[in-house]
């Protein structure tokens, strides 16, 4: 299965340090074109090296995401590119905004966001709780915005899995 992410949850893994871990994951991981050279390629451009692809946007999905785009304000025009793409391809997206959220499931379209995208790394096997415990340390140090009560639900919930 692909997922098609946004800029913000591949910067977390980013920050998190866990991004080669992020690609050993079954799921394969993809964002347009227009959204990596206008905001990831400049400062992560070993990105695709490490197993990210970058979709080409067609012409009729550019089109897609400019109808969207006027019909909401709040997501960005990049944002509305990784939906059109998740929603044409028939794939989840991962996604850390609150807008792109409602957006998207205005669309049908199945969101995750970085907390799922960790929990996962538990799942296979990829990580431990000690380093998903830094990885959350290593995001508050660099002030990412996640949702820091669920986090913690999330590291109880995973440190005491019969509560």
């Amino acid at each position: 299965m692909i997922i098609i992410s946004d800029a913000n949850v591949l910067i977390d893994i980013l920050t998190a340090e866990l991004i080669q871990e992020m690609f050993r994951l079954p799921e394969a991981f993809a964002v347009p074109d227009i959204l990596f050279t206008e905001e990831l390629a400049d400062h992560h451009p070993e990105l695709p090296g490490a197993g990210l692809q970058i979709l080409e946007m067609a012409p009729e999905h550019i089109e897609q995401s400019a109808q969207l785009r006027q019909r909401y304000a709040r997501p960005s025009m990049n944002d509305l590119l990784a939906l059109t793409l998740a929603r044409n391809h028939r794939c989840p997206l991962l996604t850390g905004d609150r807008d792109l959220r409602i957006v998207a499931d205005e669309h049908g379209v199945e969101v995750h966001g970085t907390l799922w995208l960790l929990e996962r790394l538990i799942q296979q096997e990829l990580i431990v709780l000690d380093q998903l415990e830094q990885a959350y340390e290593r995001m508050r140090a660099a002030q990412r915005r996640l949702p820091w009560d669920e986090v913690e639900r999330q590291l109880q919930r995973l440190n005491n899995p019969r509560l």
